[in-house]
C-alpha cells in the first residue's frame, strides 16, 4: 500500500472514531425528549450529506458550557462539524456556507431560542423572522437574516 494510501485510511479511521471532522459527519448533543432536533438533522443530512452521531445528554448545559456557546444564543440542540459548533436550527446553507468559507475569528453559528419557521420547527405556513449568528474571538456578528416571509440574505 502506498504512503499517500496509507494516510488516507489511517485519516478515514481517525476521523470515524472522532465523528467531528468533515468528511466523518457531526456530533449532535440533544436531550433525548426533543423531537425538533432529529427533525432538524434530518434536513442537514439531506441537504449536506452529513453522517451524524446523536449523543442524548441529560446536561446539555455541560455540553454548551464547553463548547462555549454564549448563554444569549442558546437554543436545544448543540452540534459539532468540521471543527466548529452549531448551535440550534441553523439552517443547511449557512454550515454549508462557514466550511466553505472558514471566516476568522469564528468558532459556530447559532440560531437562539427555537424561533417558528426555522428548519426542524415549520408548523403551517408560519414563520418568524430570524438571526443566524456567528460567535468566537472574533465576537457575535449576524452571519445571515431569514424573514418572517421565508427569504433570506446574508450579511
Amino acid at each position: 500500500m502506498s504512503p499517500a494510501r496509507r494516510a488516507f485510511f489511517a485519516l478515514a479511521a481517525f476521523s470515524a472514531v472522532i465523528g467531528t471532522a468533515h468528511a466523518a459527519g457531526s456530533t449532535m448533543f440533544r436531550d433525548a425528549g426533543c423531537g425538533c432536533c432529529l427533525k432538524w438533522l434530518e434536513q442537514v443530512k439531506s441537504a449536506l450529506g452529513q453522517k451524524a452521531v446523536i449523543v442524548n445528554s441529560a446536561d446539555m448545559t455541560a455540553v454548551k458550557d464547553k463548547q462555549g456557546v454564549p448563554a444569549a444564543l442558546r437554543s436545544c440542540h448543540t452540534v459539532l462539524v468540521g471543527g466548529y459548533v452549531i448551535e440550534g436550527h441553523v439552517p443547511a446553507k449557512e454550515i454549508a456556507r462557514l466550511l466553505l468559507e472558514k471566516p476568522k475569528g469564528v468558532k459556530g453559528l447559532a440560531v437562539a431560542g427555537m424561533p417558528m419557521g426555522s428548519p426542524g420547527m415549520e408548523h403551517g405556513d408560519h414563520r418568524e423572522a430570524y438571526k443566524v449568528m456567528s460567535f468566537g474571538p472574533g465576537g457575535q456578528r449576524v452571519y445571515a437574516s431569514y424573514a418572517a416571509s421565508g427569504g433570506a440574505h446574508a450579511h
